[in-house]
C-alpha cells in the first residue's frame, strides 16, 4: 500500500510539474523583455514576463505552443522545451493593432512607448515633452533647468513633479534657487531607453514632490552598434555625441559609453556662449539567468551666460529688440556626479528583489536679476544662489505573486532613504558677478527622508484593485552661519499617504480606470524650521476617472478626468530669502489623447488637456493662480523606415494664462511648429532640424513682476518674458560602426 502511495504521488507531482513551465524573455541582443505576453490558447492561461524577463504559466507542459507577443517586436509561436526555454524575438516595424492594454496601474505608459517609437527623443528639452500635456520653458540661458507646467501647475523647475533617472532622484530638496529643482541636462538624450509617467499622486513608490505626477527615465543597457554624431546650426551651434560599445555583443555583460558637448551662442545680442560637457558609463553583468547587476556612472558639467527676463515695455519703446537685455551679466555654472548600483534578483519563478544604492555630488552656481534696480537703485538688484551638495540613498522592492482562490494577487513591499547635506547653500546681492554687495542667507542643511511602501495588486476576472500605502519620516537641520551665534534648528515630521486604484479590464482593446490617491511635496528646510514644523508637508489628494481603449485595430484612445486639492503651505522664495503662505487650491480637468497610425510608416498623434485652477481661500476674480495654463494641445505627423527616411512634423500649443491673481496682466499663448527629416544609408544617417518653421515671434516663459529701470522713478509691474527661439536650423550626420 505504501509502494502504491508513493507511485500515486510522484505520478500526481510529475502532472504538476507538467502543467508548468518558465523561461526567459530576450531581444537579439539579450536585453532581457519586460511585460512580454505570454498565452497558451490552448489551456487560455497567460502569463507576462518580469523585469528580468522571466515568466511562469499554468497549465504548460513540454510541447505546448505559446503565442509571445510584445511591443516593438514580431509576434513568435513558441513549442516548449524541456531545461531551459530562451526565447528571442526579433524587432519589428511598430504596428499599433498589435498593442494590447494591460490591466496594470501603468498602462498609460503604452502611450510613451508608442511615441519612444515613432518619434525618438534627440534633445535634451525633448525628454520632458515625451509626457502629454507637459510642457517646458527656459529663462536663464540654457544651463539652468526648465519651468515645467502641468495639469494647471506652474510647477517651477520641479516643486510638483517627482523626476528620476535609473532610480537616482533629479528633484533637490530645500535648493538654493527653489524646492524641487530639476536639473535633467545630464542625461544624454540618445541613451533614454524608457520613459515611465504617471499623472496624480496614485503610486505608492512615488513619494516627494509626486503631486501633479512622476517621470522616470531608465537609460539603454547595451548598444548594438558604437556611433558618433556631429550636429552643426545657427547661432554657432554645435554638438559632438559619441556612443561606444565595449564589450561586443556577449550573451553575459555588456558596457558602453557615451559622451556628449554642447556649444551654443543662442539667438540672443549678448551671445551666451554656453558649453556642456556630459560622460556616461554603463556596465551591466547577468550574475546568472536570474540575477542581474548594473553599475552606472555619470559626470556632467556646464557654463553659460544669460539676458535673463526683459520688460515689455523696453521693447515696445524700441529701445532693445526681443533678445536683448537689462542685466547680460547674468548666468551660472553647475556639475553633477552620479554613481549608482542597481542589483534585480529573482529568489524564485514568482519572487524578485531590485535594489539600487547611489550617491551624487552636485555644484551649482547662478546669478540672475530680476528687479534691477528696484531695491538697490545704485548697484542693482542681482543675486547670487550657490549651493554644494552630497546626495545618497537607496531604493529597495520585493515582488511576490501568488493566488489566492480565484484572485491572482501581486504584493510588493518597498523600503529606502535618501539624504542630503549642502554646504554654504548662499543668498548674497552681487554686482557683475564679481562684487558681493552683502550676503543674505548663508547656512548648511541637512534633511534626510526614510520611506516605506506597501502596494497590492488583486486580480480577477476583468478586475483589478490596488490598495496601497506609504509612510515618509522627514528630520530637517539647518545651521544659519550668519547668526550671532552657533545653533542646529531641527525639526522631524512623519507623513502617511494612501491609495486606492481600480482598473476594469473588459477585454484587450479597452480598459476603464478610477485612482484615487494622497501625495505631499516638502517644503524648503529653512521654511520648515522658521515655522517651528507647521505646514512642512501639505497634503494632496485626487482622482482620475477615465479610458484607455482601442476605436479601432489602428487608433488608440485615452481619456480622463481628473481633479486635485493642494493643502496650506509656506513656500520659500530662493531669489529673496522669505516665507510667502500660499492658501490652498483646487484643479479640475480633462485630458484626450489619440494615436493614429495610418499606414506602416505614417502616425499621427495628439493630445489636449484643459484645466480649471483656482485658489479656494480667495474671492471669484481674485482666485486665479499666476501661469496656471488653462489648455494645451500638442501634436504631430511621424513616419518612419521608409526606404530608409523618417522624421515628422510637429506642434505645441499653450492657450494665453492669467499672470497674476485677478487676471489683470496676461501671459500670452503661442503656438509652435517644428519639422524633422533624417535619411539612412548603410551605416550613415543625414539629418535636418528646423524650430519654430513659421518664424513665430513667441515668449517662451512670463512673469508679472514689479520691476524698476536705473532711470525711472517709479516701478513697472508688468509682463517680464524670455523670447523663444526663432526659426532655427540644425543639421547632423552620424555614423554607425
Amino acid at each position: 500500500m505504501r509502494i502504491l502511495f508513493i507511485l500515486l504521488f510522484i505520478h500526481l507531482s510529475l502532472i504538476v510539474t507538467a502543467q508548468k513551465s518558465s523561461g526567459v524573455v530576450v531581444d537579439g541582443l539579450g536585453n532581457t523583455i519586460e511585460n512580454a505576453n505570454v498565452v497558451n490558447t490552448a489551456s487560455s492561461t497567460h502569463a507576462h514576463s518580469n523585469e528580468l524577463g522571466l515568466f511562469s504559466i499554468q497549465n504548460t507542459e513540454i510541447g505546448s505552443t505559446l503565442k509571445i507577443n510584445a511591443f516593438g517586436y514580431k509576434k513568435l509561436d513558441y513549442v516548449v522545451q524541456s531545461g531551459e526555454n530562451r526565447i528571442v524575438l526579433e524587432d519589428a516595424i511598430f504596428k499599433l493593432d498589435e498593442i494590447i492594454i494591460q490591466p496594470t496601474i501603468s498602462a498609460m505608459n503604452v502611450i510613451s512607448k508608442i511615441d519612444l517609437q515613432t518619434a525618438p527623443v534627440n534633445s535634451s528639452q525633448e525628454i520632458l515633452r515625451k509626457v502629454p500635456g507637459l510642457f517646458i520653458g527656459q529663462h536663464a540661458g540654457g544651463g539652468k533647468a526648465e519651468q515645467i507646467f502641468l495639469r494647471g501647475f506652474d510647477i517651477d523647475h520641479g516643486t510638483d513633479l517627482a523626476i528620476s533617472v535609473d532610480g537616482i532622484p533629479v528633484n533637490m530638496v530645500s535648493h538654493a534657487h527653489g524646492q524641487g529643482y530639476a536639473d535633467l541636462h545630464f542625461v544624454i538624450p540618445e541613451t533614454v531607453e524608457k520613459l515611465d509617467f504617471g499623472k496624480g499622486s496614485y503610486y505608492a513608490d512615488k513619494g516627494d514632490f509626486a503631486t501633479a505626477g512622476y517621470v522616470a527615465f531608465q537609460t539603454k543597457e547595451k548598444l548594438d552598434k558604437s556611433m558618433i554624431s556631429l550636429e552643426v546650426g545657427q547661432f554657432n551651434t554645435q554638438r559632438l555625441i559619441g556612443m561606444f560599445n565595449l564589450l561586443g555583443n556577449q550573451k553575459k555583460q555588456s558596457a558602453y559609453i557615451a559622451t556628449e558637448y554642447i556649444l551654443t551662442d543662442g539667438p540672443f545680442d549678448s551671445p551666451q556662449n554656453f558649453n556642456r560637457v556630459n560622460l556616461l558609463g554603463r556596465y551591466t553583468t547577468l550574475i546568472d539567468e536570474n540575477s542581474k547587476f548594473t553599475l552606472t556612472a555619470s559626470r556632467f558639467s556646464s557654463r553659460w551666460d544669460a539676458s535673463g527676463q526683459i520688460p515689455q515695455r523696453l521693447v515696445d519703446q524700441g529701445l532693445i529688440s526681443r533678445f536683448g537685455s537689462v542685466d547680460n551679466t547674468e548666468g551660472g555654472n553647475t556639475a553633477r556626479t552620479n554613481i549608482n548600483g542597481a542589483l534585480v534578483k529573482s529568489i524564485d519563478e514568482n519572487t524578485f528583489v531590485k535594489a539600487n544604492l547611489y550617491y551624487s555630488k552636485y555644484d551649482f552656481e547662478l546669478y540672475s536679476n530680476f528687479t534691477f534696480f528696484l531695491y538697490d537703485p545704485i548697484n542693482g538688484d542681482q543675486i547670487k544662489q550657490k549651493e554644494n551638495r552630497s546626495l545618497y540613498g537607496m531604493n529597495s522592492e520585493w515582488n511576490k505573486k501568488l493566488k489566492l482562490d480565484d484572485w491572482n494577487v501581486l504584493l510588493q513591499v518597498g523600503a529606502g532613504f535618501r539624504s542630503d547635506a549642502t554646504t554654504d547653500t548662499e543668498l548674497s546681492h552681487t554686482k557683475g558677478r564679481t562684487t558681493l554687495i552683502n550676503p543674505v542667507k548663508l547656512g548648511d542643511i541637512e534633511e534626510f527622508n526614510g520611506f516605506n511602501y506597501y502596494n497590492a495588486e488583486f486580480r480577477h476576472g476583468k478586475w483589478m484593485i490596488n490598495p496601497a500605502v506609504r509612510f515618509d519620516y522627514f528630520k530637517f537641520n539647518y545651521q544659519d552661519k550668519l547668526a550671532a551665534t552657533y545653533a542646529t534648528q531641527s525639526e522631524t515630521e512623519f507623513k502617511v499617504s494612501p491609495k486606492l486604484n481600480f482598473i476594469y479590464t473588459q477585454n484587450n482593446s479597452l480598459q476603464f480606470f478610477l485612482k484615487t490617491g494622497f501625495g505631499f511635496h516638502s517644503n524648503d528646510a529653512r521654511v520648515v524650521v522658521e515655522n517651528n514644523g507647521k505646514e512642512i508637508l501639505p497634503t494632496s489628494f485626487g482622482f482620475d476617472f477615465g479610458s484607455i481603449f482601442k476605436a479601432s485595430p489602428k487608433i488608440l484612445v485615452n481619456t480622463a478626468l481628473w481633479a486635485l486639492y493642494l493643502q496650506q503651505e509656506f513656500v520659500y522664495v530662493g531669489d529673496a530669502g522669505v516665507i510667502e503662505p500660499s492658501g490652498r487650491t483646487k484643479r479640475m480637468g480633462a485630458d484626450l489623447g489619440i494615436r493614429y497610425q495610418i499606414n506602416d510608416y505614417l502616425f499621427l498623434d495628439t493630445d489636449l488637456t484643459y484645466t480649471h485652477a483656482r485658489s479656494r481661500d480667495e474671492p471669484s476674480g481674485q482666485n486665479y493662480i499666476p501661469l496656471a495654463p488653462d489648455f494645451t494641445a500638442t501634436g504631430g505627423l511621424s513616419f518612419q523606415k521608409w526606404d530608409g527616411f523618417s522624421g515628422g512634423v510637429h506642434y505645441r500649443h499653450l492657450k494665453s494664462r492669467p499672470a497674476n491673481e485677478d487676471n489683470s496682466i496676461v501671459a500670452k499663448g503661442y503656438g509652435i511648429i517644428d519639422c524633422n527629416i533624417n535619411y539612412e544609408v548603410n551605416n550613415v544617417t543625414l539629418g535636418l532640424a528646423v524650430q519654430n518653421i513659421l518664424n513665430t515671434a513667441w515668449n517662451e516663459t512670463q512673469f508679472a513682476t514689479e520691476t524698476r529701470l536705473q532711470n525711472e522713478t517709479s516701478s513697472v509691474d508688468e509682463i517680464h518674458f524670455t523670447p523663444g527661439t526663432p526659426f532655427y536650423m540644425k543639421g547632423k550626420i552620424s555614423y554607425k560602426f
